[in-house]
């Protein structure tokens, strides 16, 4: 299967990822490619993930303006979230989360870290005047190591991102908050006709 989320800013800035997986069974990444470019993104990037060979390639520019590509092998484990977690969080069962899935944070060095998911409860909201609830999932990255020891201490603990997702027998996505790049400014993404309580 292939999923795409694709973001096109008035200002010309660009969010695309693709991401590639099997659903046999479980879900399994098989290849991610993300890129953040334009005026939105301080630190344009593409990063691409190969979780059949372990392979993450990422090319970005470094202080001087120059192009740099680097690519690392890494230890990519099957549950990978890149690209899919919209498609992870919709089809789990109610109530039910993950404890934790593995993520690479897209960084000119790419780090692999974990997200823990909690869920928050149910939301309600409306479409075309019909009452509905969505539940509210919390996504928190944790670090580890001493770099997670240290982030909160100097104000650099990342922030939490939000989720709502319909269930029923067709989930779907109704809204997220979250930055789309480390550090960056929270962005509510949701659909045109939700109204919330």
């Amino acid at each position: 299967m292939t999923v795409q989320l694709l973001f096109r800013f008035a200002d010309g800035s660009l969010d695309d990822e693709t991401a590639v997986f099997s659903q046999r069974g479980h879900f399994r990444l098989l290849a991610d490619r993300l890129v953040q470019r334009g005026p939105a993104f301080p630190h344009p990037l593409e990063m691409s993930l190969d979780a059949c060979h372990d392979l993450v390639t990422v090319r970005y520019q470094d202080g001087h303006g120059a192009t740099r590509v680097d690519r690392e092998r890494m230890h990519l484990p099957p549950d990978l979230a890149n690209g899919v977690l919209l498609t992870l969080l919709k089809n789990i069962p109610p109530g039910a989360p993950p404890e934790a899935l593995s993520f690479v944070a897209a960084t000119p060095r790419p780090r692999l870290v974990k997200l823990a998911i909690t869920t928050a409860g149910r939301d309600h909201f409306s479409t075309g005047g019909v009452g509905r609830s969505a539940t509210h999932y919390v996504v928190k990255v944790e670090l580890g190591g001493l770099t997670g020891w240290l982030a909160p201490l100097l104000g650099k603990a990342p922030v939490d991102s939000h989720v709502w997702i319909l269930g029923g027998e067709a989930p779907a996505f109704v809204k997220s908050e979250q930055p789309l790049y480390p550090g960056g400014p929270i962005w509510r993404i949701e659909l045109v006709s939700p109204t919330w309580r």
